[in-house]
């Protein structure tokens, strides 16, 4: 069957209209194609800005550590700083009871020796006692003090433990009559009560003065 010119036409005008819809579905994939572009150029962005985020939280991390670690040094040269004023003001307690608890040793017990701050070691073991006051002769006797500036509970077994240890560091003194005073600038009623049930005096500060703070009657007891 022959071609007419119609025919021919009509052939380009397919051709023509595919064209277009080809066209057409170019410019819609390039239009998408942008649009693609166009979110990872935002999602780059906002791992950019997500990025940063995490950079100012860790530097903000760093900065806290930094701020605790800081915090720490502080509280820890405080704590050094209180420890010193404790060694200062436990220092300072026994020098101001040292006068009067020699006067005290000598005058009413009879004590021809007084020694503060005793430090002693015997087989790798230590003992410290704040006063240490004895004599010979008749007397025979010993008598350990301790000086506190709050007396608490553990001061009243420290003595005791001081009391029953004292001949092993000091066998010249074995055959001595032993006892203990707890010297106190603050103490509550009820552990003065408890010391003197162990058998210990208790001499309590009055007009920048220790004395002691035991009922006449009191019987001390003998280590």
């Amino acid at each position: 069957m022959a071609t007419t010119a119609e025919d021919v036409w009509e052939m380009l005008r397919e051709l023509i209209a595919a064209q277009r819809e080809t066209d057409q579905k170019f410019k819609e994939t390039d239009r998408r194609f942008q649009e693609t572009e166009h979110q990872f150029k935002e999602i780059a962005e906002r791992f950019k800005e997500t990025d940063l985020q995490f950079k100012e939280t860790d530097r903000r991390f760093q900065e806290t550590e930094r701020q605790f670690k800081e915090t720490d040094r502080k509280l820890k040269e405080l704590g050094k700083q209180i420890g010193g004023l404790g060694e200062k003001f436990g220092s300072f307690t026994e020098g101001l009871a040292l006068p009067s608890m020699e006067r005290l040793l000598r005058e009413r017990f009879g004590m021809e020796v007084v020694s503060p701050s005793v430090r002693v070691s015997k087989d790798g073991r230590h003992l410290e006692i704040d006063t240490l006051s004895y004599a010979n002769g008749l007397i025979n006797a010993a008598y350990i003090v301790e000086v506190k500036s709050h007396l608490r509970e553990e001061a009243i077994a420290q003595l005791r433990t001081l009391l029953e240890s004292f001949r092993e560091f000091f066998p010249e003194h074995r055959d001595k009559q032993l006892y203990g005073i707890l010297a106190a600038v603050d103490c509550s009623e009820a552990l003065r009560e408890r010391a003197m049930r162990e058998g210990f005096y208790v001499a309590r500060i009055h007009d920048n003065v220790f004395e002691l703070n035991v009922p006449d009657d009191f019987q001390p007891r003998v280590f």
